[in-house]
């Protein structure tokens, strides 16, 4: 499994519910709308949790104390399916969209200079979440 993993600052001028409802509701269903087009087989919206239970565990391993607002995780079956998503030009186009629509886009939400985008490759270590036959 190819994962691109999206690690999300809200821009400032957005409230925590504003930025939440927006990413969620509007651009989630515009996504969901392009997953055939783009070849994901999965997409995952991670909200973070305002508590201060996220200050102590920063604080435990020295980090930064100020959480992303949230991470996207869109999974693809393979490389190759990925790069056939990215490389046609209605996945060009959808790419394009889901960034600069003035309506739709991460343009709408994400602080770009403050967030980090990466593909990995998954390796399950463990999954006690799926019964064994």
């Amino acid at each position: 499994m190819i994962k691109f993993v999206y690690c999300i600052r809200k821009r400032a001028d957005l409230s925590d519910e504003e930025f939440h409802a927006f990413w969620r509701d509007v651009h989630g269903s515009f996504i969901r709308n392009l997953a055939q087009t783009l070849k994901a087989t999965r997409y995952i919206q991670s909200h973070t949790i305002d508590t201060p239970v996220n200050l102590e565990i920063a604080k435990s391993r020295g980090l930064d104390a100020s959480p992303y607002d949230g991470v996207t995780e869109i999974w693809w079956n393979s490389m190759e399916d990925f790069l056939a998503a990215v490389s046609t030009p209605e996945g060009q186009a959808a790419a394009q969209q889901y960034i600069t629509d003035p309506k739709v886009g991460e343009v709408n939400f994400v602080d770009f200079a403050q967030s980090r985008a990466f593909l990995t490759e998954e390796h399950t270590v463990f999954d006690f979440s799926s019964p064994t036959p």
